[in-house]
This record gives structure tokens, sequence and C-alpha cells, in this order.
């Protein structure tokens, strides 16, 4: 027995296309997207309004919103959302927007400050950052938001291990030592990026709205360039030793009272080990066994303990010479 449609009185089989028939008739009815350039043009249209609304409500002056990239824009939106998930607006360790912190009181800091979220993401970074590095806060997004895309590229890993390290143990300061990025003009003018000290600490937010996490709150103190020759300069900076393979002392310049306070008699046959700041000994050893195994070996800045007790930045270069190492240290300031 053959079922006809209660439409158009066909058999069956027909009755697909016959409702396919109906809806295209019918007043109304969808028809299939198709894209033209009328519609391109209104999502490009309705895009720029929306980035247009997002740039004018950031916290930076009129001439800087004027010259923002689509790309700059979205990073700077995307640095300040992180900013206030980790520091909700008005809570009292939430980071100031740059009118609110005067240019006055970050003249007086040595450094610039910085704040990351715990995967090394860039939460906020003081404006005096130009003065230090030659480029803008909205000029260092360009490199990427992440602490990684701003530093030398030599030195990720290391700061990688070190900030792991002090987000398993929060409240503990760790300081390290990298270049950043620069401006061209800077590295004309200085003939490379600029190095910076980075010390700082995971903490904590302490209000009960708070997400949970942590944040790392550093200050970055530039170190005083050195001369394109390395170790050229004044010779009142540099101080010579003489190691075993093992590092030990077998010999150092009298200048080295100046620099570490030790008395020449008071260094010999002591390990230069047992010197080292303790977050400095992995990446000496790594340095030591190059320079052992007779292959180049970049200089390093590290921390050797004064006979004060404090810390001394040096800048080390260190090459083999039969059965010992001769270290050539730049005192930096």
């Amino acid at each position: 027995m053959t079922i006809f449609c209660s439409h158009c009185h066909r058999p069956l089989q027909a009755e697909t296309s016959c409702l396919a028939r109906r809806a295209e008739q019918a007043p109304g009815a969808s028809k299939p997207f198709r894209s033209t350039k009328g519609a391109s043009k209104a999502r490009r249209d309705q895009i720029n309004a929306e980035l247009q609304a997002l740039r004018s409500l950031l916290p930076i002056s009129a001439r800087e919103k004027e010259r923002l990239s689509y790309l700059h824009t979205m990073a700077l939106v995307c640095l300040r959302l992180r900013g206030a998930q980790l520091f909700p607006p008005g809570t009292p360790s939430a980071p100031p927007a740059a009118p609110v912190l005067a240019a006055e009181l970050l003249s007086l800091l040595p450094g610039f400050l910085l704040v990351l979220s715990a995967g090394g993401k860039l939460v906020y970074i003081s404006e005096n950052v130009s003065q230090i590095l030659g480029l803008s806060m909205v000029e260092l997004l360009a490199q990427g938001d992440t602490i990684f895309d701003i530093l030398d590229g030599r030195a990720g890993e290391d700061v990688r291990k070190k900030l792991l390290l002090a987000q398993e143990q929060p409240g503990r300061t760790i300081t390290f030592v990298s270049e950043m990025r620069t401006s061209k003009a800077f590295r004309l003018q200085h003939g490379g990026n600029r190095a910076v000290a980075v010390r700082g600490r995971f903490v904590a937010p302490r209000w009960p709205a708070s997400p949970p996490g942590t944040a790392f709150l550093a200050l970055c103190t530039p170190i005083p360039q050195l001369e394109a020759g390395g170790d050229t300069g004044s010779q009142d900076d540099l101080f010579q030793s003489t190691h075993a393979l093992d590092m030990r002392f077998m010999d150092v310049t009298e200048s080295a009272i100046y620099h570490l306070g030790y008395l020449r008699e008071e260094l010999m046959g002591r390990s230069w080990y047992s010197l080292l700041h303790p977050e400095d000994t992995e990446l000496a050893a790594v340095q030591h066994r190059a320079v052992a195994l007779g292959a180049g070996a970049q200089p390093v800045v590290l921390r050797l303990l004064r006979r004060d007790r404090t810390w001394a930045w040096l800048r080390v270069s260190a090459r083999r010479g039969g059965r010992c190492i001769t270290c050539t240290s730049r005192g930096l300031r």
C-alpha cells in the first residue's frame, strides 16, 4: 500500500523534497548564510569598534592610546585582566595605576617594579621601566606577555628554575641577573641589551575575596654596563685569582681585599665554592665544568661572600691554562 504526502498527495518518498520546497517558499524562511564583502566589512567594523572601546578604558595617556596597534591593545588588556584577577580593584595590595603612582616616587627607586603570575605571565610593570630599558611598558609588551619573552633567551631556563624554587617556598627571596631587551637606540649606544638584577619573592594575596594563587613581586635594578671588551676598563674594578682544577685558591691579586675584604693569606687553599651564594652555585658549576674540559665559557654574574658577610656582585670570566684555572672578576656596583 502506498502512503501519500498530506500536502502534495505524492508518494511518501517524495515528501522530504516537498517539505524542503515549502520551507523555501515560506515567508521569512531562513536561508544558508553566505559570506559577502558587506558581511566581512560589517564584522571588521564590529571588531574595530570593540577594540576602540577597550582602548578607551586603558589607564594610559591619550597620546599613548593613539599609538597602540590592535596587538598592543590586546596585550595591555590581558595585562590589566591578570592584574585585576590577582589584585581586585580596591584592595590594599593592588598595584596602583600609572597616574596614581607619581613619577616622583618612582624616581626614588633604584629600579622598576615587576609583578608576575605563578606561570611567569606579566601582571604589572611600573612606568619608570622606560628610564632603564629605553622601552615604555607598552613597547615592552610587544616582545611578549611573559618574563621569558623580555629576557635574554640563554637565561630563560635558569630563571624558570629559580621561579619554581621560589614558588615552592613562598616568602623566600630569590635573585637572578639577566639581560633584558632594550630599544634599538639603547643597543646602539651601549652595544647591547641591559643587565638587570631581579630580586623578589612570591606572596599570597591576603583579602577574603581574593582567588587562590600567588604573585611574584620584584624590584629590577640595572647593573652598570660593561665595556665592549669585557674585562677592559679601570683596573680598580678588577682582581684576578688562580685556582686548582677543583677551584681551590692558589693565588689572588692584592686588589681582592678591596672587593672581598679578605687578605691574600686568608684565601689560600680555600674553596671558591665556599664563597658562592647558594643560588648561584649551579650556574657556577656549569661554567666550571665547561672551563675544566677546555671548552669556552661565557662570563657570568655571581655573588661572592665578603668578609663582612655581605654579598659582592661580580662578573667572572674564567679560562684554563695547564693544571690551573684563572678567573678575572669585575666588581659590579
